[in-house]
């Protein structure tokens, strides 16, 4: 069993570049450690299409973004993907914020997010009569769309065009070869197995950078977990659009935001912690009292019971504590391996001007 090229990781970043690469004439295996494709990251996120604003200009994560939102907008018209254009408002709680919700709607017009108005507190109040802040910055192209349902789109658009998947399988050692890559893997049941490949890309998410590291290719990721708090007790559609205060510093995350499902239920967070490299996903009930004092601010209806631990996710970043900015990588380290490392958000956003930037480094271009 040999492949032209294999795909290791099923979550949304390997699964769009199986469905961009898969073509019924070329020979793909997706490789996946869990037991279903989507079971990391991409099962544990805000699920929200961002619009492209906080990136500095000119990096991936920003150019990627803005072409990627309008990708996955027209995706999921076209396929009836489940999602909704909700609108985003970065708010200010204190006029002390307004300068730097001003510097916000320079960052996104200089990356060409050019939908954004600032609004005042009367057109907030018009628009969500239940929060409170003296000032916003409104995104309109900001949305959230079901991830579960875009994945499955994905894979079943590369299996009709004869790719292959197969979970419960964890790549072990990667060599390279003549002609390629030599792929060792072993299932749940301890049966190992290995194959050829002529081309590899590596979307392993949280361990990208250790699959890497199998091509002498150094990557340290740091894990950052975000916790996640629901809002009981309030009626539906008291708040319909995602309501975030201005972002934290060095990028580490964007605050306690407010962020809806495609039910209306609204929940709170991520927020962002270093750990242990170690994939652990219970939730810290005990921020339960910061989460509150983070959103009764801008949230004055809710109540301190109403603040219910809900679910948790881990961020693979490149950088450590304090530590600046940095990009996603997306890079062909050794001829014919793609190596994608870091991808955190905005990469559900991204994913299939990720996939582009993939087939396109495959075939000999630079995007």
């Amino acid at each position: 069993m040999d492949a032209d090229i294999t795909i290791i990781g099923a979550g949304i970043i390997g699964l769009a570049i199986a469905a961009e690469l898969s073509d019924g004439r070329t020979n793909m295996y997706i490789v996946e450690k869990n037991e279903t494709h989507g079971r990391g990251i991409s099962s544990r996120n805000s699920e929200v299409i961002h619009a492209g604003i906080y990136y500095p200009t000119g990096s991936l994560k920003g150019r990627l973004c803005v072409e990627g939102r309008e990708l996955l907008y027209e995706l999921c018209r076209e396929y009836k993907i489940p999602h909704r254009r909700t609108g985003k408002l970065i708010i200010a709680t204190g006029e002390d914020e307004m300068g730097e919700v001003a510097s916000l709607e320079a960052a996104a017009l200089r990356n060409g997010v050019t939908s954004v108005e600032m609004i005042t507190r009367e057109r907030i109040a018009e628009m969500e009569p239940h929060i409170r802040a003296v000032g916003a910055l409104y995104s309109p192209d900001t949305g959230i769309v079901s991830a579960h349902a875009l994945m499955d789109y994905f894979l079943h658009a590369a299996r009709e065009k004869g790719a292959e998947i197969a979970c419960g399988t964890e790549v072990n050692e990667v060599e390279p070869v003549a002609g390629g890559y030599m792929i060792s893997t072993q299932n749940r049941e301890g049966e190992r197995f290995s194959f050829t490949s002529e081309r590899v890309v590596n979307a392993a998410g949280l361990y990208s950078d250790r699959i890497a590291a199998m091509i002498g290719k150094t990557y340290d990721h740091h894990y950052c977990k975000g916790d996640y708090f629901s809002i009981a007790n309030v009626k539906k559609d008291t708040v319909q659009r995602l309501v975030y205060p201005v972002p934290e510093k060095n990028h580490v995350g964007l605050g306690v935001h407010l962020t809806l499902d495609l039910g209306g239920r609204l929940k709170l967070g991520p927020d962002a912690t270093y750990i242990a490299r170690i994939e652990e996903y219970k939730v810290d009930a005990s921020k339960a009292d910061r989460f509150y004092a983070a959103a009764v601010k801008f949230l004055p209806f809710i109540k301190r019971e109403d603040i219910v631990a809900d679910m948790s996710g881990i961020r693979p970043k490149l950088q450590g504590p304090g530590e600046t900015f940095r990009d996603f990588v997306i890079s062909e380290d050794k001829p014919g391996f793609v190596n994608l490392v870091g991808i955190e958000s905005p990469g559900l956003t991204a994913a299939p001007a990720i996939a582009r930037r993939v087939k396109s480094l495959l075939n000999g271009g630079v995007s």
